[in-house]
């Protein structure tokens, strides 16, 4: 864990869309911007500058949700095209703050912190960053509202000792720590945003990231895991602070919210409900009739490792169910294979009872959210047909996979077909638990044992830059740093193969490092552990 300095002319913009942290009254009821910003500035501003004395708050009150009167809305009641707004307006003004704080009710901020990354950064057909978010953007809201007023003729005064405060301080500090993602700030934690659920509806301890530890813990210190954060921007070309990247970004943001609202993904839940095997099965006739209202997407909440009621558990492929999701995607529809266990990994391969999803075109999204899935399945529908990225319904498919953001992590291997990539926050594992391999600042990649001992890595003496990812091609493997060179190759080092389009993490005899085909031949072993 290392500590990030906090810039002496940082400036940073303060959105307030609504929820319980600027709720006043009895009973609570929201405030509008222009009334938070007030209070905000007047009694929270001044002691926040105490700490920080060349930092300065700007509260965002332009921003208005035409659902409401008051301008703020319940994020109960956000939708979609909500999310553009809110991303919107932080381009609007992107050169001119160095961080965004977003004030927002807890009910759907996993949603709208699964979304933001995702409207704030877009990726060729090959998952490669074409506009990359350069700056922090800090979601947080809390259990207890900020202000207490006893009654509307009194003074508004601050509730110190509440989650309220608390979050809004960590949100600050995170904000100054210049980390380029979308992030939740809740009870002393940070956590990436894509990663977020939401498990308390009474305690002060809301979110958690099952699968994914924080980014930073509030305590006596504050330091930030920096292997585990995204790297930004590969090229100043793709910066979100270019200028010419700014205006793409805005361009698509447009295209994206007239869409956005008509691009619905829905979550089909595994339960138990009837079916027979020659016959009508309930979830059948559920899927049947979401399609049917005009849904882009489906995400199915499976059981266990992916598996998922099929109508006809002798003959997967011939059940009511499966052929109701088969249909679904013939008729265009993307269908996502996730888990509604709390944590954990999706693995078609895994049982029989979910073997058949693939065949049925479900595209399995590891371990991934639901609430993951769903946002960034939405935006990706929303993106198909700008003209600046070039890509169609098949980039769609391809790119719901993987994790281009940090949402999902890789499994066992990287292959040049799935178009997947292992970054600084992604760890390869073998199947026995004995070694993993990573992308590490010091040694590029690097395999180590169970006990943390390093076996093999690509830069044994030092890597000079920080590298960025491990990137399988049909050429073979690169590792590659942050201005986009070429750090590493398979086939330049003594030990590499050439043609390998694949890294993968097996156990001969040992911890074995293997270079694969794009049909899993070995081509070539880095460390044989015999």
């Amino acid at each position: 864990m290392e500590g990030r300095e906090v810039t002496s002319t940082s400036r940073i913009a303060v959105i307030n869309t609504g929820g319980t942290i600027s709720c006043v009254g009895t009973p609570l009821s929201p405030m509008t911007a222009a009334q938070f910003a007030e209070a905000f500035q007047r009694i929270v501003e001044p002691i926040l500058v105490e700490q920080y004395p060349d930092v300065t708050f700007d509260c965002i009150t332009d921003l208005h949700f035409p659902e409401s009167k008051s301008g703020t809305l319940d994020s109960t009641n956000l939708q979609p095209s909500d999310w553009c707004l809110i991303s919107g307006r932080i381009l609007e003004d992107y050169v001119d703050y160095d961080a965004w704080i977003v004030l927002h009710g807890t009910d759907s901020m996993a949603y709208t912190a699964g979304a933001l990354p995702f409207l704030l950064s877009s990726f060729d057909a090959d998952g490669t960053g074409q506009i990359v978010q350069d700056k922090p953007v800090v979601l947080t809201g809390s259990q207890v509202p900020l202000f207490f007023q006893a009654t509307p003729d009194e003074p508004l005064t601050l509730r110190f000792n509440t989650d309220a405060y608390q979050n809004v301080c960590a949100a600050v500090a995170m904000a100054l720590t210049g980390v380029p993602e979308v992030t939740v700030a809740f009870r002393g934690k940070i956590m990436r945003g894509a990663r977020v659920l939401k498990v308390s509806a009474n305690n002060d301890d809301a979110f958690h990231s099952p699968n994914l530890a924080p980014l930073a813990i509030i305590g006596i210190d504050f330091a930030v895991d920096e292997d585990a954060v995204l790297a930004g921007p590969q090229s100043p070309q793709v910066a979100l602070s270019n200028p010419d990247v700014l205006a793409r970004a805005r361009d698509r943001m447009n295209y994206i919210a007239g869409r956005i609202n008509d691009c619905p993904v829905v979550p089909v839940p595994a339960v138990p409900a009837r079916f027979t095997s020659d016959g009508p099965a309930f979830i059948a006739k559920v899927v049947d009739a979401i399609v049917a209202t005009g849904a882009k997407g489906l995400v199915l909440e499976s059981y266990g490792e992916g598996n998922f009621p099929s109508g006809y558990p002798d003959s997967a492929s011939d059940g009511t169910i499966a052929k109701a999701l088969a249909a679904a995607t013939a008729a265009g529809v993307v269908i996502a294979d996730g888990t509604q266990v709390l944590s954990g990994t999706v693995n078609a391969t895994a049982y029989a009872s979910g073997a058949w999803l693939p065949e049925a075109g479900a595209i399995g999204i590891r371990d991934m959210t639901p609430i993951s899935a769903i946002t960034k399945l939405i935006v990706l529908l929303a993106e198909e047909g700008w003209s600046g990225n070039g890509w169609d319904a098949d980039a769609v498919r391809r790119l719901l996979p993987q994790s281009l953001l940090g949402e999902a992590l890789v499994d066992d291997r990287i292959d040049a077909d799935s178009r997947s990539s292992l970054l600084p926050s992604q760890t390869l594992r073998s199947s026995g638990g004995s070694a993993t391999l990573a992308v590490d600042a010091e040694y590029g990649l690097a395999l180590r044992d169970a006990g943390g001992k390093l076996l093999w890595s690509s830069h044994p003496d030092g890597v000079s830059q920080t590298p960025v990812r491990a990137r399988a091609t049909p050429a073979g493997v690169v590792l590659t740093g942050r201005d986009g060179s070429v750090l590493w190759e398979a086939g330049t080092g003594e030990n590499g193969a050439s043609g390998a389009s694949g890294l993968a993490l097996r156990e001969r005899n040992g911890t074995t490092l293997v270079l694969t085909s794009a049909t899993g031949e070995v081509v070539g072993t880095l460390y044989d552990g015999r």
